[in-house]
């Protein structure tokens, strides 16, 4: 058990290391000489862990997913909250590019080379993300804010368009057409829900600049 700790403990030293210096970095701009240093190890023990730099960048990208998911399931099992910020910081907390070398990650899944890694990390959010906001809306339904016999359904459509049609590797768009088809969006989800026109145009706050300046 000790040994199993140990390991465990530097595989996590080295993603740390490699986590800093992709942020500084960037991937391209960082050797695996440089994580070395940085962690104080052998070459060895390096390749013990991973086999490459690449494998590295896939082990911090499950280690952000796993994070990112256990965050949403934090927050949305706060009863705290209201149901509609609840829905929002979701959402906002789902966002890698919000954490610590989350750019770099970005970057680095969107190459055309690592297509089966941005599989992966699309049927993570298709299929466990729909769950997590469901019941929520559940909780909403029973409140009397959302109106819909279809509170999965309505989530899975959701997190599909937004996980492909906001995705600049599947939709070749400019700003000025995705700033236009985030209020159709949010039109859109308030039929599904069930709810008054212009009650959810909070959620113009998930992304980012484009609806903000758009809800102006």
């Amino acid at each position: 058990m000790r040994e199993m700790k140990k390991a465990e403990e530097r595989r996590n030293e080295i993603l740390d290391a490699a986590d800093e210096l992709f942020a500084e970095k960037g991937f391209d701009g960082t050797s695996t000489s440089a994580i070395l240093e940085k962690v104080g190890i052998a070459r060895g023990t390096l390749y013990y862990h991973f086999k490459s730099k690449e494998d590295i960048m896939d082990a911090l990208i499950e280690r952000y997913t796993s994070t990112m998911l256990a965050k949403a399931k934090t927050v949305a099992a706060d009863k705290n909250i209201a149901v509609n910020e609840r829905i929002l910081r979701v959402v906002m907390a789902l966002n890698v590019q919000n954490e610590h070398g989350g750019q770099q990650i970005m970057e680095h899944v969107h190459k055309p080379q690592n297509a089966l890694m941005h599989r992966k990390i699309q049927q993570v959010i298709i299929n466990q993300v729909p769950p997590i906001l469901t019941a929520i809306i559940r909780e909403g339904i029973e409140q009397g804010i959302y109106h819909t016999p279809y509170p999965y359904e309505c989530m899975e459509m959701i997190i599909a368009y937004t996980n492909t049609i906001f995705d600049d590797d599947l939709v070749l768009m400019s700003e000025e057409e995705r700033a236009a088809r985030i209020p159709a969006f949010i039109f859109n989800v308030e039929r599904m829900l069930g709810v008054e026109s212009g009650s959810l145009l909070y959620m113009m706050k998930m992304f980012g600049n484009e609806g903000e300046s758009d809800q102006q």
